[in-house]
């Protein structure tokens, strides 16, 4: 599967996202009651990897939302770039595919996803890989790894901030509350940390959601 990577600061890039700026918050207040705590723990620059709790297809716009000020890319299943038309659309929104099922499928979206690291760019990644609602998954590591290995190879004087962001959705009713919480950033230096910093990211996801972890 071949996907046209769109990258932050492009034209196509910032033309979307003008327009996403416009009808994201009428949208949000249309229907919901939003909330951001920790404001003061998105970084202004520099590479960042912000790992949300996930539970509905919502999530990604609010982190939108929450996160306005930056150009996000995102890290999406592979089946949702199928089509061209809505391959290329997805792209413009920052969104990079990946094959959960075959990594090695996917290593155009790795390269892109270092080159956007080495550029000072921030993306989102999911770090249970699925929707969990009520309760927060365990967290995959692969990713997570990827970008410390990366890390390490271009000896970066100064470790990359993961940022949990924990989601909470309040009960169903004409306008829904949905809180969301940014942590504080955490950090490690070496590959061989990547499952350590993931159980700790999973800790304070679920601390910022007030859920607890799947024991599962």
């Amino acid at each position: 599967m071949k996907v046209n990577f769109i990258l932050p600061g492009s034209p196509v890039r910032t033309a979307l996202s003008g327009l996403m700026k416009v009808i994201l918050p009428f949208w949000c207040k249309a229907f919901y009651r939003f909330e951001v705590l920790g404001k003061n723990n998105i970084p202004d620059t520099g590479p960042a990897i912000i790992v949300p709790k996930h539970q509905y297809w919502t999530d990604i716009p609010f982190i939108g939302l929450a996160f306005h000020t930056i150009q996000l890319s995102y890290i999406a299943k592979q089946e949702l770039f199928r089509f061209p038309l809505i391959s290329h659309f997805l792209a413009a929104l920052g969104g990079i595919p990946l094959d959960r099922q075959s990594p090695i499928k996917s290593l155009d979206s790795f390269r892109y996803l270092s080159n956007l690291l080495r550029h000072g760019h921030q993306v989102v990644i999911f770090p249970e890989g699925t929707y969990y609602r009520g309760v927060v998954g365990k967290g995959k590591s692969r990713l997570i790894s990827m970008v410390l290995k990366f890390q390490e190879a271009e000896k970066r004087p100064h470790p990359i901030p993961f940022i949990p962001v924990g989601i909470s959705y309040g009960k169903r009713r004409m306008r829904q509350t949905v809180r969301m919480s940014i942590g504080t950033p955490l950090y490690r230096s070496q590959e061989s940390e990547a499952k350590e910093l993931t159980r700790k990211i999973m800790q304070s996801i679920a601390r910022l959601s007030d859920m607890e972890i799947s024991p599962g």
